[in-house]
């Protein structure tokens, strides 16, 4: 049997749903200038990752995710904690690869699951549907020997209906029946979570990868765990969980739109990259921090011809160069 979501668009969740759309268009059309999108996505990915986990347990503040990103050790830290931040990273960089992805199947689910989850589960196995019956709060999820056939309804429904709807009902559906679902033995909230952002990026809502939503959940666990469990006590009604989340969307969007101003108020002019500074804000991006060396060698440049690249990015207040003298290391300037 298709699967089928159950809800109504009340005038509220319509009112929300236009509102986010209304939001997402002013960020869009905002001209951020591509020099400063390396490092509001470099933000976002901390604090999704930071949101994520801690919803889960994890202890690290946002400044301690933060040194992860950027490549530096933290002491007196137990590894599990480091490890959930470092498998969270590489999931969000997985989906960022793939984000125009067309059609998703069981292997992209398993690929995202063994990134989030792998070695830091407490029962099954990473990657693999559980074959054990698991209880979440007062939720029962559906027997292990139906998970892979509801994964394979939800899957369709994601490739073939999600596109009729808001990218902002269907991220919040894919969510809500992924959990109902629980398909593995460990690690589904992270994993259901890392889903709801990729249908937002996959629809190109969030094409730059700049919204956090997971800060909205992390902020108040209690009413995320009451708005999923509200939707079984509804007999299935997903209507109040959408508007949560939308109303989630929409305060999301409004700190994006607070972030994008403190990038351009910080500007002190009109920055004409050139190609290959573009390569070196990606570059920083995804690895944190690099060494000098690293930098040149990533580049296939000379020293100086880098540090010609490096200097108008310094003077712009977009990178940075941290550590000492001779362990120095350049990074993204944080707003």
């Amino acid at each position: 049997m298709p699967y089928e979501p159950q809800f109504s668009i009340t005038p509220q969740l319509l009112t929300l749903v236009e509102q986010a759309a209304a939001l997402r268009e002013r960020i869009q059309s905002a001209a951020v200038a591509l020099s400063w999108i390396p490092a509001l996505q470099k933000d976002t990915r901390t604090r999704n990752s930071h949101a994520s986990t801690a919803i889960e347990g994890n202890p690290l503040t946002l400044e301690q995710v933060r040194a992860l990103e950027e490549g530096r050790e933290l002491s007196a830290v137990e590894t599990r904690p480091n490890r959930e931040i470092l498998n969270y990273f590489a999931g969000l960089r997985y989906i960022e690869k793939h984000a125009k992805k067309k059609t998703l199947r069981h292997e992209d689910i398993f690929k995202l699951h063994r990134l989030l989850a792998g070695k830091v589960m407490d029962q099954g196995e990473a990657g693999r549907y559980r074959t054990i019956q698991v209880r979440v709060g007062r939720h029962y999820p559906p027997a292990a020997a139906d998970v892979s056939g509801l994964m394979f309804e939800l899957l369709e429904w994601w490739n073939k209906k999600a596109p009729e709807l808001s990218p902002a009902l269907s991220s919040s559906i894919l969510h809500y029946q992924f959990e109902w679902i629980h398909p593995f033995a460990d690690g589904n909230g992270r994993t259901g979570r890392a889903l709801a952002l990729w249908e937002l990026y996959r629809r190109g809502f969030d094409s730059h990868h700049i919204f956090s939503v997971d800060e909205y959940y992390w902020e108040d666990r209690p009413a995320y765990y009451r708005a999923l469990d509200a939707v079984r006590d509804d007999g299935g009604d997903l209507t109040g969980w959408l508007e949560y989340c939308a109303q989630g969307l929409c305060r999301t969007l409004d700190r994006v739109w607070t972030r994008v101003q403190s990038y351009q108020v910080k500007s002190t002019g009109k920055l004409v990259l050139r190609p290959r500074q573009e390569k070196l804000l990606h570059l920083l991006r995804d690895h944190g921090s690099m060494a000098p060396s690293e930098l040149w060698a990533a580049l296939r440049i000379s020293k100086q011809g880098a540090m010609d690249l490096l200097r108008p990015l310094i003077a712009a207040g977009l990178v940075e160069k941290i550590g000492t003298k001779k362990t120095g290391r350049y990074a993204l300037k944080n707003a």
